[in-house]
């Protein structure tokens, strides 16, 4: 497998895009309407958010997904189309329609998304306009337009592909996410959109998806909330040439590097969280299970004292204890380790002698590591997180305004 220079969502063959603006965002000039487009007709998974309450353009997809067929992605940002009542219903269909008119096909095989402020109405004629725009638009170059048309409170593109040789024939998928706040395990936690060249069934497509899904978007936590229009979609069109039938040595290949993208993709949402300066990633290891190992992970992660001691640049290692001791796990506290980077900071559950000019090197570091062993097994699992500052309170003090 080799990573595509400059590769997006359209580097996998048979997908144009584009991105273009509707007016939807405060800057009226910047991308706010992505639209993703397969020469073919598609078969297509999906994964959405668990939060109970739903926007109105993930239910139309979760509904038409269920169908395992589409042709056409469009996801707008700005606007969530989120507890508006029957109108965001009926937007959504509105939405889906004007994609499908352009495309000329059903407005079923059109997947749509919304992302932005909840509660407040799609400027629909906007986007019905703008759709006749990102149709004219749309280009094999287009895939850089899209991934910047569904920012939000993103500060960088996050974009990614990857080409495999899968019998004999070069395979790609390509992908594209958004992300930065409401960043948290309970796939989705984000809008994520992926295309591969493969031919491949729906059943293992969306095995595939979801395996990969586990092991890197249900691995990242920013701020604990998990968003009300968050999904990761996948199309394949099988203009490759290359077919997957049974779960077989390509099969796993083609696994492995759809968990590589979603990875990749994923930590690029920690790295650009909102307000964050550090990338952290909690280990734990030496576990009775993996389960355990995940729990302890999860609540080091999306604590608010130890991600602000990162930000403060402090090896608070109490802080790191503490968490995994409410996490709900059963363990025994005076076997635990503590490592903040290759330094220990902590052995058997209590305080020991450690370089603290070396801790404060590490901890001035982009990315960092923290290891927690719990001498008790030999389960691991991983999360990646970031830290806390000012400016998180600031953009989201003043979210809507």
């Amino acid at each position: 497998m080799k990573v595509l220079e400059n590769g997006t969502i359209t580097s996998p063959s048979g997908y144009i895009a584009s991105g273009v603006s509707c007016g939807i965002k405060k800057d009226k000039e910047a991308a706010d309407l992505a639209f993703i487009v397969s020469e073919a007709t598609s078969d297509c998974a999906g994964v959405f958010t668990q939060n109970l309450v739903k926007g109105h353009s993930l239910k139309y997809t979760i509904d038409c997904a269920g169908n395992g067929k589409a042709r056409a992605i469009l996801v707008n940002s700005g606007n969530a189309n989120a507890c508006v009542g029957e109108q965001g219903d009926k937007d959504a269909v509105s939405m889906a329609a004007a994609a499908a008119k352009a495309l000329n096909c059903d407005p079923r095989e059109v997947l749509i998304g919304s992302t932005g402020v909840i509660g407040k109405p799609l400027p629909i004629d906007k986007i019905i306009k703008g759709v006749i725009r990102a149709f004219e638009s749309l280009s094999e170059n287009g895939g850089h337009d899209a991934a910047s048309a569904i920012m939000t409170t993103d500060l960088i593109k996050k974009e990614l592909a990857v080409e495999l040789i899968i019998s004999g024939k070069p395979v790609r998928i390509g992908g594209i996410a958004k992300g930065s706040g409401m960043i948290h395990p309970n796939m989705a936690t984000l809008i994520g959109l992926l295309t591969t060249d493969i031919s491949i069934s729906k059943t293992l497509l969306d095995k595939a998806l979801r395996y990969s899904v586990n092991k890197s978007f249900n691995r990242i936590t920013v701020d604990g909330d998990t968003s009300v229009c968050d999904m990761l979609l996948a199309l394949a069109n099988g203009r490759s040439g290359a077919h997957i039938e049974t779960e077989d040595d390509d099969y796993i290949a083609f696994r492995d590097a759809l968990e590589y993208v979603c990875t990749k993709l994923a930590v690029m949402i920690v790295q650009d969280g909102e307000g964050a300066t550090k990338l952290i990633e909690i280990r734990v290891e030496n576990a009775a299970s993996a389960k355990d190992a995940l729990g302890i992970a999860l609540s080091v992660a999306k604590s608010p004292l130890v991600k602000t001691a990162f930000f403060g640049e402090d090896a608070n290692w109490g802080r790191i204890l503490t968490a995994a001791g409410y996490s709900g796990v059963s363990f025994d506290p005076a076997l635990v380790d503590i490592f903040i980077g290759d330094l220990a900071v902590c052995r058997k559950g209590t305080s020991i002698r450690f370089d603290e000019n070396k801790a404060s090197e590490i901890l001035k570091r982009k990315e960092i590591s923290v290891r927690i062993s719990l001498n008790s097994g030999k389960a691991w699992d991983r999360v990646w997180t970031c830290d806390f500052s000012y400016d998180y309170v600031k953009i989201n003090g003043s979210y809507r305004t």
